[in-house]
């Protein structure tokens, strides 16, 4: 299984604030993700044909490939958003194949998960979007709350929006409230799934800048993208998918440079 290892290029500019700190006793060895074999189902269709792979703390994933490939499906699979049919999958220490109610809280606590749709809550302040799972779920006081809510603006470059309501803000500034939100619950993985593409190019380059931020910082993130030129510079690992399985998977300057087949090989020259 290949993995590669985490290298940060020369003169990367570091986020303006760091990241929240993960929960005590999570730590441990061997790979953050680790899938064996999965199957997943939609009735008839195999959607996931014997998905293998190993994601390390600290890497950056790009998950790649046409639509219908099994992308998204796999990443939901992560966060148990899916059940799953065949084989293996942890996250994080949770076996995804529990599915109690406890697991599955434990496993949300340790996963953030950003989608396309920005899903702000469109009555309460940017600050509030953020803090309400921080007083409902963990129970904090208001205060500790409000504190974590300025760190992770701060950490988008969102601090002059938290008593701004959603419909005041763009596209863009959105989605980073919405990764804002996921980031506050200190997750020690980071899921994004197509978060740009319904943003334009200028807005696009936003959300894109802090996924680069928080990359620098170290923070575990698996995205499903199609923003090739992103993943080229900035993921540690590529995984290709094709007809619902990892294709070619290694670093984006071996699989790019020198593509072994040729699914991948049309896949980039096509521009998708």
């Amino acid at each position: 299984m290949l993995v590669a290892n985490k290298l940060a290029p020369a003169g990367a500019r570091h986020a303006p604030a760091v990241l929240p700190n993960t929960r005590a006793g999570t730590a441990a060895a061997g790979p953050l993700v680790s899938v064996r074999n999965l199957v997943k189902r939609f009735g008839t269709a195999k959607v996931l044909d014997g998905v293998s792979l190993e994601i390390e703390r600290g890497q950056m994933v790009a998950i790649v490939g046409r639509s219908g490939s099994g992308k998204s499906t796999l990443l939901r699979c992560m966060n148990a958003l899916e059940s799953i049919e065949g084989g293996e999958l942890r996250v994080c220490g949770h076996d995804i194949g529990a599915r109690d109610k406890l697991a599955l809280r434990e496993l949300r606590r340790d996963v953030g998960i950003v989608f396309q749709g920005y899903n702000l809550f469109p009555h309460l302040t940017v600050e509030r979007n953020i803090t309400l799972a921080l007083t409902s779920v963990k129970k904090l006081a208001r205060a500790e709350a409000t504190s974590i809510a300025q760190r992770v603006l701060a950490l988008v470059g969102l601090q002059d929006k938290a008593a701004s309501y959603p419909e005041q803000l763009s596209g863009g500034q959105s989605q980073r409230v919405a990764i804002a939100r996921s980031l506050a619950l200190a997750p020690q993985l980071m899921l994004f799934d197509e978060v740009t593409s319904a943003l334009d190019p200028e807005l696009t380059g936003e959300v894109l800048k802090v996924m680069e931020d928080l990359s620098r910082q170290g923070m575990t993130m698996v995205l499903v993208t199609h923003e090739m030129a992103f993943a080229r510079r900035l993921a540690d690992v590529v995984i290709f998918m094709h007809q619902g399985r990892v294709w070619e998977m290694g670093p984006p300057e071996e699989l790019f440079n020198r593509p072994r087949t040729a699914e991948f090989a049309q896949f980039i020259s096509s521009g998708l």
